[in-house]
């Protein structure tokens, strides 16, 4: 018997944080309650990560009750509780299911644990239909796309993470792409996700409180004042700041006008590029794209991916550009000339 009893507290040890919440939350709705020390041993915790359990349980608003010191430390649920089982659906658990695995460019990281065990503990919660969800894994995939590097980027990622959520003023050491690097006095606003990045939108306050964009993986460094906290602004609206941006990267709006080729002239029409897009069909089968967006590297790497099969129109800034490097690839690559542009 008692070595079947060692079995099962080993077991239930290797479950992840989430899972062993989910257990004491169990046990502490049996009749009598659970033995503190017995508690801690079937889950291999320590007196300091018991009492955080036991913190988070009062923190959530459950009625916990206690009595007796040490050895002797009974826990329990008051009478009046009533555990309310979340009740999931199939469907729902496979949306839960895919959407986390869109976040797989976040291995690595604090982040992605902390995704995993959310979903795990809602999982075990979930009742039935989690255990006729098999083949999950393998019925919905999200296909990765060329991603950045984000796993020597855990502890800057917490830290970025817990500024934004608390409001800290940080300061950040940032290294521009082909640039030097730069100290910056910050006010985290918004973490932003795009193309399998992560992206910060912060207050610059030495720049008379201009809101500037930040790629994660180019912090050199980052740190927040804890203790310390900013007035979040009533008018700032994050959704705003790439309203003009061909993706993430603003600028002033022009008008732009492209002209597909009719070979590429159904991938064009049925997709939304840009909320200020308007496009129409050509007698010839091609098709006019005109938008109103900054004119920023983004625009410039879409428009010399369609090669031949895309004509600019406007702005005549735009169109020259995409000559000149047109014609630069055409001549081959030279190293030599890299830092001429």
């Amino acid at each position: 018997m008692a070595e079947a009893l060692s079995g099962a507290h080993r077991e239930d040890a290797d479950l992840n944080k989430s899972q062993k919440f989910v257990r004491i939350l169990e046990a502490l709705q049996e009749p009598g309650g659970a033995n503190a020390y017995d508690l801690m041993a079937r889950f291999g915790l320590d007196d300091r990560t018991m009492r955080r359990y036991i913190s988070d349980l009062r923190g959530l608003g459950l009625p916990l009750e206690s009595e007796g010191r040490g050895s002797d430390r009974r826990l329990w649920m008051a009478a009046s509780y009533r555990r309310q089982r979340v009740q999931v659906s199939l469907l729902e658990m496979i949306s839960l299911k895919f959407g986390r695995s869109a976040f797989r460019f976040l291995e690595g990281t604090g982040f992605a644990e902390d995704m995993d065990d959310a979903l795990e503990a809602f999982t075990t919660l979930g009742g039935a239909a989690v255990a006729t969800a098999g083949d999950i894994e393998r019925k919905f995939i999200a296909v990765p796309e060329h991603r950045k590097d984000h796993t020597r980027d855990a502890d800057l990622i917490d830290e970025v993470l817990s500024a934004v959520v608390y409001q800290n003023p940080s300061t950040a050491f940032y290294a521009k792409v082909g640039g030097t690097t730069r100290r910056y006095s910050l006010e985290p606003l918004t973490l932003a996700i795009y193309k399998q990045g992560l992206y910060l939108f912060a207050r610059d306050t030495e720049a008379e409180g201009l809101i500037k964009t930040f790629a994660i993986d180019r912090f050199r460094s980052f740190k927040r004042s804890r203790g310390v906290h900013f007035e979040y602004p009533d008018d700032y609206n994050p959704s705003q700041l790439f309203t003009n941006a061909f993706g993430i990267i603003g600028g002033t709006p022009q008008s732009v006008s492209l002209r597909f080729h009719r070979r590429v002239a159904p991938y064009i029409q049925e997709r939304i590029w840009h909320p200020s897009q308007d496009v129409s069909r050509l007698d010839d089968g091609s098709v006019r794209l005109t938008m109103s967006v900054g004119v920023a590297a983004e625009l410039v790497s879409w428009v010399l991916s369609f090669g031949p099969d895309v004509y600019v129109e406007a702005p005549d800034s735009l169109s020259e550009r995409i000559r000149r490097l047109h014609a630069e690839a055409a001549r081959g690559a030279d190293p030599s000339k890299w830092g001429r542009r």
